[in-house]
């Protein structure tokens, strides 16, 4: 009953993110226009593109080797063309709490970002379709932590204490202290925003990929991102142990371990491309 309030006492906490003033408004105008069958990517551009910092930087994301166009898109319109809403809806909240991520955490920026590329790649070789929306939900994985660590401060720093004196991991640490972790947050945030089912269970379910019930492969793509990223210590999910990698996801995507192996070389490749990448 107890662990059961706490649940209940967070979730409010953490859904009064409505109220940050890091999450534009222009997000929410946006959603209301998608839902639209009458508006069009050019109206749905201009509403992105009157907060000019935002439309800066999501250019600037959407134009790295993260997306598979670097350097070919110069509107905000053009990204929604070849990327989707989905795609750039994600990419809005990313952006948006950047400057929160950076305060929150220091490397989880990076992190974020390095599994959005090894997102991409991994969905690649796997034979999957619209690879970019594996990346978003690379990008958002660990979205849940930073909303954590702003909300609620305390427990936060309790769950940094555990992960410092107890030497375990961030997720362990999490459910050793709140009873849940990221991912449940993730799941609660996700909903919230409406975003959409495979971006949600990608960044609900990359700690149990098995447990997705509707896009089983998103989840194990982002599980094995998050696996690559780690194992190239780009950046930090708060902790420094790696988080072993699950056979059933390999196996979801048909993916072998000479296919890692090819996977981790052409990350390694592309990795220099984005490690200076910051929305400054």
């Amino acid at each position: 009953m107890v662990e059961q309030d706490l649940k209940t006492s967070v979730k409010g906490q953490i859904l009064s993110i409505k109220d940050l003033p890091t999450l534009p408004k222009v997000l929410d105008e946006v959603s209301r226009l998608v839902q639209d069958p009458n508006a069009n990517t050019d109206e749905i551009a201009k509403i992105i593109s009157r907060d000019q910092v935002l439309s800066a930087k999501v250019l600037k994301m959407v134009n790295s080797p993260v997306y598979g166009f670097p350097g070919r898109i110069g509107t905000v319109q053009h990204a929604l063309v070849l990327l989707g809403f989905n795609v750039v809806r994600g990419i809005i909240i990313s952006t948006s709490v950047f400057d929160m991520m950076v305060k929150a955490m220091e490397g989880l920026w990076e992190h974020s970002l390095g599994c959005a590329l090894a997102a991409n790649v991994v969905a690649k070789h796997a034979g999957l379709a619209d690879p970019e929306e594996f990346s978003v939900a690379g990008l958002l994985h660990d979205l849940g932590k930073v909303v954590g660590a702003v909300q609620l401060p305390e427990l936060h720093e309790a769950v940094a204490v555990a992960v410092r004196v107890q030497n375990l991991r961030w997720f362990e640490a999490e459910r050793m202290v709140m009873g849940f972790g990221h991912d449940r947050v993730n799941a609660w945030l996700a909903r919230h925003w409406n975003l959409p089912g495979n971006i949600r269970e990608g960044m609900s379910h990359h700690h149990s990929p098995e447990t997705a019930q509707l896009y089983p492969e998103t989840a194990a793509v982002v599980h094995v991102a998050d696996f690559i990223v780690r194992v190239y210590e780009f950046g930090t999910g708060g902790d420094d142990q790696a988080a072993p990698l699950s056979r059933k996801a390999l196996e979801m995507l048909k993916l072998k371990l000479p296919d890692l192996d090819r996977v981790l070389d052409e990350f390694a490749v592309q990795l220099a491309d984005v490690s200076d990448l910051d929305l400054v």
